[in-house]
C-alpha cells in the first residue's frame, strides 16, 4: 500500500533526446553515410536519415534499406558505431543543447517534477551526452536502447515509471518524432511533441501528441498544466 501511495503521488516527465533536447542530426548523418558506405549501398538523402532518429539502430537501417539482410544490416550497425566513436574521440560530435531546455530542467526540478530520459541512442552515448552538457544528475532514470525494444514500443517508458514509482496519469513523454508520441500512447501516458526537432507538427499530431510546444517556455506552461 506504501509504494501505491508513493507512486499516486510522483508527476514525472520522461524527455527524448536527439531532436528534443539536443540537436545531435550532424553526427546521425555522418555516421549513417558512414554505415551505407561500408556496405556498398548509397547512402539515403538526409532528410530521410533525419526521419530515423530516435529508432533504434538496427531498426532504423532497416527502415531506411528494407532489403537489406541481417548481415548486412549487422555489418551497417558495426560500421555506424565505429565511424560515430571514432568522430566523438576526434571531438567532432557537436549534440548542443536546444534554447532554453536547461533551464527547462532546472525549473522542472525545482517544481518537483522526477525526470527521465527515453531514447534510441545507447547508454553510452546517452551518458556522453548529458555529461557534456552537466545534466547526467538531473535524470532519476535513463532508458536507452541498450535492452529494451525499439521505441514505439513501450518498454522504456515502462521502466522509467518503474524505477520512479510513477503511474501514467501523472507521466507526460516529451518528444519531436511519430515514434515518441506512439510509444506515449502505448505506455497510456499523455504526450506533448515540440515543434524544432524532426518530424513536422501534422505527423506528431496523426501520432497522439496532446499538444505541440515551438519553445521551451511554451513546454514548461504545457507540462505543467498536465499533472495529475
Amino acid at each position: 500500500m506504501g509504494t501505491s501511495q508513493t507512486s499516486s503521488t510522483v508527476k514525472l516527465v520522461v524527455f527524448d533526446c536527439d531532436g528534443t533536447l539536443v540537436d545531435g542530426q550532424a553526427p546521425v548523418c555522418d555516421a549513417m553515410e558512414t554505415a551505407f558506405a561500408a556496405a556498398n549501398l548509397a547512402p539515403p538523402p538526409r532528410h530521410a536519415i533525419r526521419q530515423i532518429v530516435g529508432l533504434s539502430l538496427p531498426q532504423a537501417i532497416r527502415y531506411l534499406e528494407p532489403e537489406a539482410g541481417e548481415d548486412i544490416v549487422a555489418q551497417m550497425v558495426s560500421a555506424y558505431k565505429d565511424a560515430f566513436r571514432s568522430a566523438r574521440e576526434r571531438g567532432e560530435v557537436a549534440e548542443p543543447l536546444f534554447q532554453g531546455m536547461a533551464d527547462l530542467i532546472a525549473a522542472l526540478r525545482s517544481e518537483g517534477w522526477a525526470l527521465a530520459v527515453a531514447t534510441g541512442k545507447s547508454q553510452r552515448g546517452l551518458m556522453h551526452c548529458l555529461e557534456t552538457h552537466g545534466l547526467t544528475g538531473s535524470f532519476s532514470s535513463l532508458q536507452g536502447a541498450d535492452g529494451h525494444p525499439s521505441k514505439p514500443d513501450p518498454a522504456m517508458l515502462n521502466t522509467a515509471m518503474a524505477e520512479t514509482l510513477a503511474i501514467p496519469a501523472n507521466t507526460v513523454m516529451i518528444g519531436d518524432t511519430l515514434y515518441d508520441m506512439e510509444m506515449a500512447r502505448a505506455a497510456g501516458v499523455r504526450g506533448i511533441g515540440v515543434s524544432w526537432g524532426y518530424h513536422d507538427n501534422a505527423t506528431l499530431l496523426e501520432a497522439g501528441a496532446h499538444a505541440i510546444a515551438d519553445t521551451s517556455e511554451e513546454l514548461r506552461q504545457l507540462i505543467s498544466g498536465q499533472a495529475g
